[in-house]
């Protein structure tokens, strides 16, 4: 049952890349004073719950956050799942990142995959809890 619900959990999430507000869900960071903040971020890319990327501002809270502390959490959530990932995240600066991680919607915040502001933001899992459907499982990658 935990590989059938965590397959089930990747598919959600991997449905969720490249849309936008469409594809969103909660990133929480340690800010800079040790409390933990959360803020909604659109998916760019996901390979299952092993590895998450998003789209942001190298100039912004976030990578400040990153910075100063790596540990991060992720939370999709609706009335039939609730998935909730912890780990570490990295910021990606290489033209080859940013090009692979761009999207519709990017447009509005920055000028393209050039932009020296835009960055890239790599989520990697190291724990979950999942709840998909009836299904509730919990566990270490």
């Amino acid at each position: 049952m935990n590989e059938k619900t965590i397959a089930k959990a990747g598919r959600i999430i991997e449905g969720k890349a490249g849309q936008g507000m469409d594809g969103y869900c909660v990133l929480a960071l340690i800010d800079l004073d040790g409390h933990p903040t959360a803020s909604t971020l659109s998916v760019a890319k996901a390979n299952g719950i092993k590895w998450i990327t998003f789209g942001t501002g190298l100039e912004g809270n976030k990578a400040n956050r990153i910075n100063k502390d790596n540990r991060a959490s992720v939370c999709f959530s609706s009335a039939g799942y609730n998935i909730t990932l912890v780990g570490t995240i990295e910021i990606l600066t290489d033209a080859k990142s940013k090009k692979e991680n761009w999207y519709d919607g990017l447009e509005y915040h920055f000028s393209g995959t050039d932009d020296p502001n835009f960055c890239v933001l790599r989520f990697k899992t190291s724990r979950y809890n999942l709840y998909v459907g009836e299904d509730e499982v919990s566990g270490n990658i």
